[in-house]
């Protein structure tokens, strides 16, 4: 339309701030409305068990979650090959048609019986996985992408709380359990329309952002071969650290009411959302620095710091809480935070750093979207584990246990895949200085 076409032209001539507000804007309410189709069932109770043959009893909400997970699970994996190929012009009615589908699909479960209705939260999670991808295919290889992903990434660490604080108070206006995921994905139906089609007006890469970040491009199934195989060892010990962030990171948030409830919280609802404001500032600072750096190695490098100082933030703040030393507020700010910074960069700066970093035509959306395939294989692994391995362990137990081991394997994995891609762009370089007959800055990098 005439209308969209002038918002474009308008972007491509607005100087970097107000290109870098909108963009910022349109990203944070779309992944922060999207939430609200996924996350609110979470602060139901949903009582009751389910009798398995040759298993203990497994209660309902746990069902649920498992059932949502799997969904969730298997769309990130369909994502990787049907986010790796959207054209550009395609994401936004596919960002739609996800959410619109999983909304229809958190009806069916408010009709549907216990525990039948498990089989409708796995259709509310198979399309939703594969909507960051897809948004973030609107932002990355830019001069600014840092920090156009650190704004994205706020979202779905304040959304969550804030979407199951408005689904419980929907519970307190007198809306059965059963419905309140469906009524709270209806209210934030319009902003979500509104921030789509603010997506949509944002124009591609410049000359300079490809030049600065490499050139992004669609990726068939040869190309996401060659690249994994070129870049194996270091990807697959991300992912592998992926996993375990991603497993913590669910079972933080989908047993958030029950871990506060266990500290003393049970009567605050506003915990789940003013809990979260200082860990998503912290995240957001911490990745934001990012965007300073200019050599695509170096930031690469750092990105990888900043994770590892996360993990032993979320171990040793654990000690602490556990020695007396810092109460439960702290405490769960301090996991909170140490998880996004580890958690936050593999969303946003660390696979665009490092495509560019490498000199690789490729797209992030790829390796994101791959990372989370594995990483919510992971969450329901863990989700299994406890249920059945562990049934009777309180969740903060469990949660107190599952701290200190997070951060243990985090850290030595991160700093293992510090060192191996930071020879592999080393031989990069090398590379390319012999190619030409002297130093050069490896692709995608500029000298500072």
């Amino acid at each position: 339309m005439p209308a969209q076409r002038r918002v474009t032209r308008w972007l491509e001539r607005a100087p970097a701030p107000v290109f870098t507000a909108f963009a910022v804007l349109a990203a944070f309410a779309t992944y922060f409305c999207m939430y609200a189709f996924r996350k609110p069932f979470a602060v139901g109770t949903f009582q009751g068990a389910v009798a398995l043959p040759l298993l203990p009893p497994l209660d309902l909400k746990s069902l649920y979650l498992i059932a949502q997970g799997l969904g969730y699970c298997a769309s990130k994996f369909l994502g990787i090959k049907i986010v790796s190929e959207m054209r550009p012009e395609r994401r936004a009615l596919a960002i739609l048609a996800c959410i619109g589908v999983s909304e229809a699909a958190l009806v069916l479960f408010a009709l549907a019986p216990a525990p039948h209705a498990a089989v409708f939260l796995v259709l509310n999670g198979l399309p939703l996985g594969m909507v960051w991808g897809l948004v973030f295919g609107f932002l990355e290889g830019r001069r600014v992408s840092d920090l156009l992903g650190a704004g994205l990434c706020v979202s779905f660490i304040v959304a969550s709380g804030f979407v199951k604080t408005v689904g419980k108070l929907t519970l307190g206006w007198g809306v059965p359990e059963a419905w309140m995921p469906a009524l709270t994905g209806a209210l934030f139906f319009p902003p979500l329309l509104l921030s789509i089609w603010m997506l949509a007006q944002i124009p591609p890469p410049s000359a300079d952002d490809e030049a600065l970040r490499t050139r992004r491009a669609p990726m068939d199934r040869a190309a996401r071969r060659a690249f994994f195989l070129a870049n194996a060892g270091g990807l697959v010990t991300l992912v592998v650290g992926y996993m375990v962030l991603t497993a913590y990171r669910d079972f933080r948030d989908n047993f958030a009411r029950e871990i506060w409830d266990a500290v003393g919280y049970a009567d605050q609802p506003a915990i789940l959302t003013t809990a979260e404001i200082p860990v998503a500032i912290g995240a957001l600072v911490g990745v934001a620095l990012m965007m300073g750096i200019r050599s695509n190695r170096a930031a690469l490098l750092a990105v990888h710091g900043l994770m590892l100082a996360g993990a032993v933030l979320v171990g040793g703040s654990t000690a602490l809480y556990q020695a007396g030393v810092i109460g439960p507020v702290a405490w769960m700010i301090s996991v909170g935070l140490g998880l996004y910074v580890g958690y936050v960069p593999y969303n946003c700066v660390l696979f665009d750093r490092l495509i560019a970093a490498l000199g690789s035509v490729a797209t992030a959306g790829f390796l994101i979207t791959a990372a989370d395939a594995f990483g919510y294989l992971g969450s329901v692994t863990v989700l299994l584990y406890k249920s059945f391995g562990q049934p009777k362990r309180s969740w903060i137990e469990f949660f107190l246990g599952f701290s200190y081991a997070t951060a243990l394997v985090c850290a030595a994995l991160f700093a293992a895949s510090a060192g191996y891609f930071w020879l592999r762009t080393r031989a990069d370089r090398l590379a390319t200085s012999r190619a030409v007959g002297g130093p050069r800055e490896p692709a995608g990098e500029q000298p500072g």
